[in-house]
């Protein structure tokens, strides 16, 4: 049967668009204090229950609550930011702390830099906990953040200065050049703030002004869709494109996520390594473990490296881990016998399908089963395995509760059918209402009348040890319109392997674990695939390439 929504299904024989009902607002439970998780699916569906207020702002109403919970001794010691740099710093602010920091920060948006109500600021800044403070006084002064990773470049930057008309910049000695090199271009941009212990011509300087910014600071009372702030997509098919979110449908809507996929309780210690410029960081570093009161822990990091990960895995008491599939297929390469989880207790990955072989070879060495998530920047979470749930290694789940989306509108027109959003991916819908993604909707291969999802034939061929990951696109042929052709990244231990006998044992092996249709007819080994700076694999480019030659 077709996957169809989020929880309206649409049946039909074949598979459709994912799609998920939108709706005009979230509504607010009412305050109570995190529990574990339903042991049911059922049980989760029923017992939320949102409720919207007219005005809501995540910062007063949720963070400053927290404040009052740990003045009243009714919350684990626990921070709210734990922020270790790898080398003996670290960082730990209470909820309480976070407010007075963070309302300085208010200060100098509103007085040092002249912002509104509604002026735009982009944040690129690395995983320094002063993103964090920024992404709270946005919150507060009702200025609209918008994050960036520190991998732009400057015509990446002027892109996003020219089409989001900010006001105001701040980031730091690394990318400040490349800020200076454009600014010229961008009218809209007044104040540029540089997070450094040196200073810079034609810059404010963040610490100077933090130092000597007042505590004091009244939130502005924002209504639940006023905007909150705007992220740029990681341009997997095409330039990135801004998604808007409001003071709600993050602030309300990631309550789901918190509360039953990740299944946070304010004991809690959560690390998601999701690079700060992505709205990942914001479902799994700042609304979801706040909301349940849960810790935020960070690790500095300059650049992902699994070896990092597994040792503060062991050695932090981490207790919820999310991380994305390919680090995932960088652990399970480790010996992980050789490391101690002593605290971790659950995992969770998102932003592409996981293999069912790397879940089940993190579940044989760890004994911890990957829940797998479903989402995009333009919404909250769309299909999870919650805990309680039984995994099907390689399904992203059951529907989540709704939640609310906002985007570009020339964007979202054309992606609004009725009463549902068209997400662009595919999937399918099983007996037991799992859904299972296929592709997004331009990757799926017609050949001689078969319909073949991508995912499926990668997860096949990255289950034979010869392989590190793989590409999967559609290549013209005369005969068949489409045939599937593979790209695919070998292990060290096989890069030297006849080249044609490699080619016959693999297209072997994917018949054997799959239907014997769907094997890639043409493959080609590359030393690496394309990809967006987020990591995700640009399929569209491989695939675009390929059909040129013809």
């Amino acid at each position: 049967m077709a996957l169809a929504a989020l929880h309206l299904l649409l049946k039909s024989p074949r598979a459709g668009s994912l799609r998920a009902p939108l709706r005009r607002s979230l509504q607010l439970c009412s305050w109570s204090y995190p529990v574990h998780a339903p042991l049911s699916y059922e049980a989760i569906k029923q017992q939320y229950r949102p409720e919207v207020p007219e005005y809501f702002n995540f910062a007063r109403d949720v963070l400053d609550r927290w404040t009052e919970v740990e003045k009243e001794g009714k919350k684990s010691k626990n921070p709210a930011l734990w922020w270790v740099d790898g080398a003996g710093e670290e960082v730990r602010w209470s909820f309480e702390e976070l407010g007075v920091l963070s309302r300085k920060v208010a200060n100098i948006l509103c007085d040092a830099c002249s912002l509104q109500q509604g002026d735009r600021v982009i944040l690129i800044l690395p995983r320094i906990p002063e993103w964090w403070l920024v992404n709270v006084a946005c919150m507060r002064t009702g200025t609209v953040l918008i994050p960036g990773t520190q991998q732009l470049t400057a015509k990446d930057i002027l892109h996003r200065l020219q089409k989001s008309k900010a006001n105001c910049i701040i980031t730091d000695d690394s990318v400040a050049p490349a800020v200076d090199s454009v600014e010229a271009q961008c009218q809209s941009l007044k104040f540029k703030l540089l997070v450094s212990e040196g200073h810079r011509e034609g810059w404010l300087n963040f610490k100077d002004l933090l130092k000597n910014a007042p505590s004091d600071h009244h939130c502005v009372n924002t209504k639940c869709q006023d905007p909150m702030a705007i992220y740029f997509t990681s341009g997997t098919t095409g330039s990135p494109k801004m998604t808007e979110q409001s003071q709600s449908s993050y602030g309300i809507g990631l309550t789901v996520s918190g509360r039953y996929w990740l299944d946070l309780t304010s004991s809690d210690v959560f690390w998601n390594t999701s690079d700060t410029g992505w709205a990942k960081s914001a479902w799994s570093s700042i609304f979801s473990p706040w909301i349940q009161g849960a810790c935020a822990f960070v690790h500095k990091m300059p650049q992902f490296d699994p070896n990092i990960v597994l040792q503060s895995l062991s050695r932090f008491p981490i207790t919820v881990f999310c991380s994305p599939p390919t680090a995932y297929r960088m652990f399970v390469q480790h010996k992980l016998s050789s490391y101690t989880f002593k605290s971790l207790r659950h995992c969770v990955s998102a932003g592409e399908p996981i293999n069912p072989d790397v879940i089940e070879e993190w579940k044989a060495q760890t004994g911890l089963d990957i829940y797998e998530g479903y989402g995009q920047t333009e919404t909250v979470l769309i299909c999870g395995n919650f805990k309680g749930m039984k995994i099907k290694p390689g399904s992203m789940g059951k529907p989540a509760p709704g939640y609310d989306v906002k985007d570009d509108p020339e964007k979202t027109e054309a992606t609004i059918r009725g009463d549902f959003y068209v997400t662009g991916d595919r999937g399918i819908m099983d007996e037991d209402g799992y859904f299972w993604f296929v592709g997004r909707a331009d990757d799926v291969i017609n050949s001689a009348g078969y319909r073949i999802g991508p995912f499926e034939v990668e997860s096949a061929l990255v289950e034979h040890p010869a392989v590190v990951e793989s590409a999967v696109v559609s290549s013209p042929d005369p005969i068949r319109g489409e045939v599937v052709k593979a790209f695919v990244v070998l292990t060290s231990e096989y890069a030297s392997h006849d080249p044609e006998k490699m080619k016959k044992e693999l297209q072997d092996h994917v018949k054997k674990v799959t239907a014997p249709y769907k094997y890639p007819r043409k493959m080609e080994f590359v030393k690496e695939l394309p990809k967006t700076i987020s990591g995700k694999i640009r399929r569209n480019e491989l695939r675009q390439k390929e059909w040129r030659k013809y």
